[in-house]
């Protein structure tokens, strides 16, 4: 089964409805019900993707929406060793790079994104949702 890392903006499309990504980010977390996929983040991406969301619907329904979610997504931590990893790699969002040697450490080899740019040298595979869903066959 495809270990497969989603960041903040994955998880976004999928909660906040944002259209046009909203459909793939649907799909990805179907499977992941369906047990065809497992989907890993961090505490920190849901501590961002809550941030984003109260803002439009509030706490209690930000916080509601991320509990749903949450029986789908393995939850892996950060260490001090990836933090310094990021400090020191080449990245220039230092969130990409937490997110990237997160996923690295925990032997996870696809991290969804859509911002794919900043993980040019990136030694796993990197997609958009959309990406991923149709090089798997998947749609």
């Amino acid at each position: 089964m495809n270990k497969v890392f989603v960041d903040t903006d994955v998880i976004l499309d999928l909660l906040a409805k944002r259209i046009p990504f909203f459909h793939f980010s649907a799909v990805l977390f179907t499977f992941a019900e369906m047990k065809k996929l497992e989907l890993y983040t961090t505490p920190l991406i849901l501590a961002n993707t809550f941030y984003v969301l109260r803002k439009n619907i509030g706490n209690n329904e930000a916080k509601t929406a991320i509990r749903k979610l949450r029986i789908l997504l393995h939850i892996v931590d950060s260490s001090e060793n990836i933090i310094d990893k990021a400090l020191n790699s080449d990245f220039t969002d230092f969130e990409d790079a937490i997110q990237y040697y997160t996923a690295l450490e925990h032997g996870i080899k696809i991290l969804l994104t859509r911002n794919i740019r900043d993980y040019k040298n990136a030694s796993v595979i990197v997609q958009t949702p959309e990406e991923f869903l149709v090089t798997n066959k998947m749609i």
